[in-house]
């Protein structure tokens, strides 16, 4: 099998941590295929790179958070998709299981902490839609 990255787009509105993020995806190998800072950006930037997975903060500024973004991303996509959050609250976290999602992490998240989930999302990544 032909060995490629697997291609991650980040939306993250914070700027320092979509750095931080982004050395940590490139370090476990993965490709960065962009950064996009609100959910209307990051729908555009979906439809154009076509990346294999999505590492969505949760509380985006702007119209919609990332819950809404995933929600309106499944109309035409099961992209596979981790979220991170600032916090734990069950409310958000609710939110975002009935869009799906191979992980939920709580910021600030290690390589240690995205290699599995990072791992598990590239191999779904592979599925074939039925």
């Amino acid at each position: 099998m032909e060995n490629f990255k697997k291609k991650v787009l980040i939306v993250e509105d914070d700027k320092l941590l979509a750095l931080v993020e982004e050395r940590l995806i490139e370090r476990l190998g993965y490709e960065v295929a962009g950064n996009a800072t609100t959910g209307e950006d990051a729908l555009k930037m979906i439809d154009e790179l076509d990346p294999d997975i999505l590492v969505v903060d949760i509380s985006l500024k702007g119209e919609m958070d990332g819950v809404e973004t995933i929600k309106r991303l499944r109309k035409h996509s099961s992209v596979p998709v981790i979220f991170l959050s600032g916090n734990s609250d069950k409310f958000n976290y609710e939110r975002a299981r009935k869009v799906g999602f191979v992980d939920y992490l709580v910021k600030p998240v290690t390589a240690q902490q995205l290699e599995a989930p990072l791992q598990q999302a590239a191999s779904e990544a592979f599925r074939i839609p039925a």
